[in-house]
This record gives C-alpha cells, structure tokens and sequence, in this order.
C-alpha cells in the first residue's frame, strides 16, 4: 500500500449501529496526520482522505446511540483499504446473532476482496471477514472476549487474540476499539513514512508499541461455557486454587473419567485443565495486584505456588508483563 501519486484513500464500512468511534477516531487520526504532513511541507503531495461506503444504496446511516453520519459513496469508489468497524452488542451471543444483518455488508467484501481491495477489521468487525469465509485459513485476531465463541463458528480461521494486531496477506484485523488506531499507525507510515506516523502517535496521545492484548484479557468478564460439567469443575477449580491438584483429583470431583474431562475441555476452553488452571491463577494473582498490597510472594502462595521464579515466568508469559509492571499499570488508585 504506497499510492504513488500521493493519495491514500481509506474506506469506511457503513454500517447502522456501528460504533461512532470506530468512524471518527480513524477519521482524526487521518487529518490529524494530513495537518502534520502539511506543516511540515506546505507543498506535500501526500492527501490522505477517508470515505464512507455503503453496501445498501443508502445516503446516510445511524450509528450506534442514534448518531446520524453521511454521506455514503458508492462501492465502486477507488480504495486503497476497507476497514471494518465495530459494532455496539449487549453479549457474545448478540454479537454473533447481529452478524446475519449485515448480509449486503458481507457480499460487499467478498467482491471487494475479489477486487484485490485490502481489508481490515477492528473488534468485532471481524466476524463480518469471518462469516464471509475470508479469513479461512488465515491467521486473525478480535478482541479477546469473542475468543471462545469465534473460535467455535469460525474453525478454520487461525485465532490469536493475545495480539492486538494481525496481518495476513491483503488482510487485517485488530483488537477492540483503540487498537485499530495502532494498526492506522502502522499503515501510515507505510504509505508515508515513519516520522509521520510517530508525530501522529504523540499528538494523539497513542502508545505505538503495544502490541498484546494479554495484559487486558480477563476470564471474569470473558464468556464462560454454559455445560453443567464446566460448571462443576470451574467451581471445584476456583476454591481449590491455593493448592496442588490433579487432572485425576478434578476428574473424580466431575464423574467423569480423565480422557472425558481432557476432550471437554479441549471442546470447550481450547485448553488442557491444567492450562485453564494455571489460566485461573494468572487471574487471581491480577487480582490481587489491582487490589492489594501483599507481597508478591504472599500472592503465589494464594494462588498454590511455591515457586515465585517459575510462578513469575508463568504471569509473564500470560500477560506479557512482569507482576510488578502489572501492579503499576493496573492498581487501583484512591480518588
């Protein structure tokens, strides 16, 4: 993506009841940059611009909160991207249930794709590309509460959702909300240059270099799987956290037989018990660095460690930040 006579022209998918802010935070960072550029160089032959465009033959749509925005070009407009933008949803299930409206939208980026138009997706915007069967076979992200759920409508897509950014070929898709200002970063200085982009990041107040969701994710507000035996063991596995256990021990609490509860979770958390149990421990130690003021040591203790080296490594690797990264970015502070 380099026009070469200096255009670069974003589209905008118009969707009713999109999020605004996936609209007009992408629209600022564009002039945003574009003022810039022109400061810079008075005679910069660089125009970045951004467009709406519908699928529906529609002159305006409304977003979510009502917010009327227009006007809505035509499909046939030339692009040097697309992006998909996020949509306002009460739950994972309605986010998954507000996909099949947006028909016209998805044969939109099939014959967009088809038109060798680059695509990107931000939050759940990515279903759309999903449904539409684009990123089969390909690696993609989304933001991290849809991760179950994506993972059990879209198979054949490789899922990561601890990255906050992730290209693939003529494709992207980004975590929630501000993380597409990253990706835009990204493109920026691909189709400008790299000063620009980082000039861009600092009057935005934008953290470039993020590049994980990991530190984000919490299992407390993820969907959980709605099975009488995840249940049980979730339940088993939350009051038996402060000490050693077994895939046998958990086996026998469940009533089922050790290969049972390795295929069900397998099914229905994309992980071994183990793995989900050490899962829960990174959460309880988040836990208890936002909100107290124990030692780390205290807190692997609580969390049935004994080991705070290895304990470390484990929290490190889950969340890309060391615990007392974490404890500084995260705690709560008194008003």
């Amino acid at each position: 993506m380099s026009p070469a006579d200096g255009r670069f022209t974003l589209g905008l998918l118009a969707m009713d009841g999109a999020m605004p802010s996936s609209y007009t935070g992408v629209m600022d960072l564009l002039r945003i940059a574009q003022k810039l550029a022109q400061l810079r160089d008075p005679a910069t032959k660089l125009k970045l611009e951004s467009v709406l465009v519908g699928a529906r033959g529609q002159a305006t749509i409304t977003l979510d909160g009502d917010l009327v925005i227009g006007p809505v070009n035509s499909p046939d407009r030339a692009l040097d991207l697309l992006l998909v933008p996020g949509y306002m949803h009460a739950s994972v299930h309605d986010a998954l249930e507000r996909v099949r409206g947006y028909g016209p939208e998805i044969e939109l980026l099939r014959a967009l794709s088809l038109r060798g138009v680059p695509l990107a997706a931000n939050c759940c915007g990515s279903l759309l590309l999903a449904e539409a069967g684009l990123l089969d076979g390909h690696e993609a992200t989304t933001s991290w509460w849809l991760d179950g759920a994506f993972r059990s409508h879209y198979p054949r897509v490789r899922l990561d959702v601890q990255r906050m950014v992730v290209e693939d070929g003529s494709i992207a898709t980004t975590g929630a909300s501000t993380a597409v200002m990253g990706y835009l970063l990204q493109v920026l200085a691909r189709v400008a240059d790299p000063a620009l982009a980082q000039n861009t990041a600092r009057m935005m107040l934008l953290d470039p270099d993020r590049t994980s969701q990991a530190p984000y994710i919490s299992l407390a507000l993820a969907e959980r799987p709605r099975h009488s035996l995840s249940e049980k063991a979730e339940g088993f596995l939350q009051r038996e956290l402060h000490r050693e256990l077994t895939i046998a021990e958990l086996a026998r609490h469940c009533g089922t037989s050790e290969r049972s509860l390795l295929r069900h979770f397998r099914q229905h958390y994309n992980a071994s018990p183990l793995a989900h149990l050490q899962h829960l421990r990174v959460e309880r130690a988040k836990a208890l660095l936002e909100t107290t003021l124990l030692s780390f040591d205290e807190i692997v203790e609580r969390c049935g460690y004994s080991d705070s080296s290895s304990f470390r490594k484990l929290f490190k690797r889950a969340t890309s930040l060391t615990p007392a990264d974490y404890r500084e970015r995260f705690r709560l502070r008194p008003h």
